[in-house]
């Protein structure tokens, strides 16, 4: 069944145009964004770094600001909810057009800034994103994921009827429902741990989907990137630095 997907996948991108009529190259790039809201990181001096970084991040792919690929689609959502398996909504890229990066970042508060004791559910994240995808016909195209997060995968014990949160194992993470929507699915997880990175490398099971963390501590640097120009487009270090640290192109690793 997935290579009959794939099969006709690929017949399809044969048939998509690249480029507009006036023959300059159409954005290919799907961008998904999600945004870790469980307790566990939201608590955290990361998380409001986090959302500053991106404010920055969605800027300069929605405008292909200093080099950055710019976006066909950007959907943005949180990671995280109540009880496990529950869809959660993604906001689509005309929340985010026309505005600076302060009013991003504002906007990414108010849609995420909520602190609350919710679960961390990649697996629902990763189904509404192919849902979404096939939705919207954004089957074939490069499709990267950003997830910001401490990258702990949490599961709902309930023992003598109190519900109790625990840690889930990183086998436990399925990311099937991305394999073959297109031929280039990177999933990047920005903020972990060293040790949770290894973990999301080594232990979730994959085939095709590519891999690619960046730990907390590199996450950092990205201030130090910023000089403080008059215009974003002429901050060529943080764009660069983006770049190479961040959307690095990653090669595959089949992990079973």
């Amino acid at each position: 069944m997935a290579h009959r997907m794939y099969v006709l996948l690929v017949a399809a991108l044969l048939l998509t145009p690249g480029c507009t009529s006036s023959g300059e190259a159409e954005p290919r790039l799907s961008l998904f964004i999600g945004v870790d809201v469980s307790g566990s990181f939201s608590r955290t001096p990361q998380f409001q770094d986090s959302l500053r970084f991106l404010s920055y991040y969605i800027y300069g792919h929605l405008h292909g600001t200093g080099g950055t690929e710019e976006v066909r689609a950007l959907f943005v959502g949180s990671l995280g909810g109540d009880v496990a398996d529950e869809p959660k909504a993604l906001h689509p890229i005309q929340v985010f057009e026309r505005k600076s990066v302060p009013e991003i970042e504002a906007k990414l508060k108010k849609l995420f800034g909520t602190k609350g004791n919710y679960l961390t559910d990649f697996n629902a994240f990763f189904k509404r994103v192919s849902e979404v995808v096939q939705k919207q016909n954004l089957l074939l195209a490069p499709l990267a994921i950003v997830i910001v997060t401490d990258g702990v995968p949490e599961v709902a014990a309930v023992r003598k009827g109190k519900g109790k949160v625990e840690k889930a194992s990183y086998e436990g993470i399925d990311v099937s429902p991305l394999e073959f929507l297109a031929r280039n699915v990177t999933i990047r997880i920005l903020y972990p741990s060293p040790i949770v990175a290894a973990a999301w490398e080594r232990e979730v099971p994959r085939q095709r989907l590519r891999m690619w963390p960046v730990e907390a501590e590199i996450m950092q640097g990205w201030h130090e990137q910023l000089e403080k120009k008059p215009k974003l487009e002429d901050e060529k270090r943080f764009w660069k630095w983006i770049q190479d640290i961040v959307d690095r192109r990653v090669r595959r690793q089949r992990i079973l």
